[in-house]
């Protein structure tokens, strides 16, 4: 979580989207982003927000790559820092 968006990842989410990709909320609105390009899948959020999750894709797209692999596989995956 930074900036009031919570960042979360299912685990054996590959049947839906079929994309690597994240799950962000912000207040009352979702997103889904694919990873690591920062495509939207589906939904949306405030633009300031969105420039704000793409920025932190950017910065850690290995991290949530291996995070993907991990959660689709069913296992844990690590937590990542938060944007500063």
């Amino acid at each position: 979580m930074f900036y009031g968006l919570i960042v979360y990842m299912y685990f054996m989410d590959n049947k839906q989207h079929k994309l690597p990709h994240i799950h962000v909320k912000y207040q009352d609105d979702e997103v889904i982003v694919q990873i690591p390009d920062g495509d939207v899948l589906e939904g949306s959020i405030p633009a300031s927000k969105m420039k704000l999750l793409q920025a932190w894709i950017e910065l850690h797209k290995e991290e949530l790559m291996a995070d993907w692999k991990l959660a689709v596989s069913g296992e844990q995956p690590y937590k990542i820092d938060p944007l500063r």
